[in-house]
């Protein structure tokens, strides 16, 4: 039997339902005082602001103020921005990756409070995809060069004094690729934008990179695909198997390996193992030199030396170090086989960089189908057409590319300015399995950056900027090792705490579950299992505290 409620019951509820609707009023009028506030950024004076609006709250992000401008004449920009009472006074310049070209979310650093800023570095890639915004176009090239991010750091200070009333208390930046090559640009041209910066596999010397790329491709389709390393097991002209790739892979793992006293799959220090590929695959060439599915021609032989070697013009010059040991799985990108229907993945890069962001005169357009190299480049038309298999690397030291060096390069290695009159911090990182960006050149320039800017004195050096060489990591993450960290709170903690990271904590995961863990240790010393002993290939002693740097 349901009792009927007393008045005091009666009073109760409606006191409850009373606190409740007030509770709700003043919620809603929280969204309206956030939103007003949001939307006045639009009268910005001093700014061109098209969007300024709140962001929903989702269940990883609360609600945020986004804010959408342009500066002229093409660069678009936004900028995330966490409530005033979410702000935890920190600026974060997101970085880019490829030729870019769209506007990138850093949700994840919005949570954590940052207000976050990206642009698409002054050109579309919906309507100019690849490289074909520098068709004829200096002013997207230099956006897309440097001046891009640099303006856009200054526009997203502006509108985060606006919004907040005040200015950053640290502004950092954090990219890897193309982001880590604008993070080396900046402390370069623009030393004042940032007090830490945070430049993963930085593709700094961009064009060098680029044109190695061409100049692999051409390796590769060269003599009908002669040293491809994909072989045709039906005469059908797919090429359908990648066995020639494992074998290589077998063979470098099972010389390099074991060299840190650990079999898991990973070359820990590249440079230490002295892999030869005349010695070490001379049992495994084809007999009579005749292509097999599980052995390797001279030109196969020729190709995998070049390609370890890196590129070199017709005299014998380095363009760019090669590739490192212990990545050959990757290598897949580069060769054509049925998987990508003979159209390798660096192909569609090399096909129009040189088109169109190499030379100061743009030479043409790319071919339709750059795979077809019978086609002859018609040249008497309104856009005159230019293949990629034209290309000649000693365009690259004769200095024909020296103009688009200048506007993309970012290779200077006197970080003066930046480290030691503005006090910065500079955090390096490259995985060593990287084949997209080579890792050597990185660790190259930091050398050089200890002997221009500390006269080779790398424990002066190390107050100010670090590298971290990750074994088995791919670009700018995946891979066979340990690949996952927080890449901007070292950096933090040593801007603003003055606790220089002598190690990260880099973690693999396999379907998000860690299963080999350890210490990446800052350059030059190497993480060094110290466990339990003869555990050293127990992958349940693969944690951070069983290794030590030294």
């Amino acid at each position: 039997m349901i009792k009927p409620m007393g008045s005091g019951t009666r009073v109760a509820v409606a006191s409850i339902c009373v606190w409740l609707g007030a509770v709700g009023s003043l919620a809603a009028q929280s969204v309206r005082d956030d939103e007003a506030a949001c939307k006045a950024l639009l009268e910005t004076r001093n700014l061109t602001l098209g969007v300024a609006r709140l962001v929903e709250a989702t269940e990883t992000i609360p609600r945020y103020c986004y804010v959408k401008g342009l500066i002229s004449p093409a660069i678009a920009y936004h900028v995330q921005l966490p409530l005033p009472r979410n702000w935890n006074g920190r600026f974060v310049n997101w970085g880019d990756g490829a030729k870019d070209g769209d506007l990138d979310f850093a949700d994840h650093r919005v949570a954590q409070g940052y207000a976050v800023a990206n642009s698409n570095t002054g050109h579309d890639a919906g309507s100019e995809p690849g490289a074909s915004f520098g068709h004829n176009n200096r002013q997207a090239e230099i956006d897309f060069g440097y001046r891009a991010v640099h303006l856009t750091v200054n526009a997203a200070k502006t509108v985060i004094e606006a919004y907040y009333g005040s200015a950053a208390v640290f502004s950092y930046h954090e990219g890897c690729s193309t982001g880590g090559r604008q993070g080396l640009m900046e402390a370069q041209r623009y030393p004042d934008d940032f007090d830490g910066i945070i430049a993963g596999a930085p593709v700094n010397f961009y064009q060098e990179l680029n044109t190695t790329h061409v100049w692999m491709m051409q390796r590769v389709f060269e003599d009908q695909f002669a040293g491809n390393l994909a072989f045709d097991t039906n005469g059908d002209g797919s090429h359908d198997s990648l066995t020639k790739l494992r074998v290589l892979a077998e063979v470098v793992m099972a010389k390099c390996d074991a060299r840190d006293t650990i079999t898991d799959g990973v070359v820990d220090d590249p440079l230490s193992c002295d892999f030869d590929p005349d010695v070490d695959l001379k049992g495994r060439m084809c007999a009579g030199d005749v292509n097999a599915d599980e052995c390797f021609t001279q030109a196969q032989l020729q190709l995998v030396k070049d390609f370890y070697r890196g590129a070199f013009d017709s005299h014998g010059v380095t363009v760019l170090k090669g590739l490192p040991l212990g990545a050959e799985n990757r290598w897949i990108r580069y060769f054509a086989h049925s998987g990508n229907n003979m159209f390798p993945l660096s192909l569609a890069n090399a096909s129009n960089h040189a088109s169109y962001l190499f030379y100061e005169t743009d030479p043409g357009v790319p071919v339709q189908d750059p795979t077809d190299l019978t086609r002859v480049p018609v040249r008497d038309q309104i856009q005159k057409e230019w293949a990629w298999w034209e290309f000649n690397i000693d365009d690259v030291t004769s200095g024909k590319g020296d103009f688009m060096r200048a506007i993309t390069n970012s290779e200077d290695p006197d970080l003066t300015r930046f480290l030691i009159d503005q006090g910065g911090k500079l955090l390096l990182y490259h995985g060593w399995a990287d084949v997209a960006s080579h890792p050597e050149p990185t660790l190259d320039y930091y050398q050089d950056v200890v002997r221009t800017t500390f006269e080779g004195d790398i424990e002066a050096a190390k107050d100010h900027t670090r590298i971290f060489m990750v074994p088995g990591m791919a670009h700018c993450g995946g891979g066979p090792g340990p690949n996952n960290w927080d890449k901007l709170a070292p950096l933090v903690a040593w801007v603003e705490k003055g606790e220089a990271p002598d190690y990260l904590v880099a973690a693999h995961r396999t379907d998000g579950v860690p299963d080999n863990e350890r210490k990446i240790c800052a350059f030059p010393e190497l993480a060094v299992y110290t466990g339990p002993a003869g555990g050293q290939n127990n992958s349940a002693n693969w944690v951070e505290e069983n290794f030590s740097c030294r």
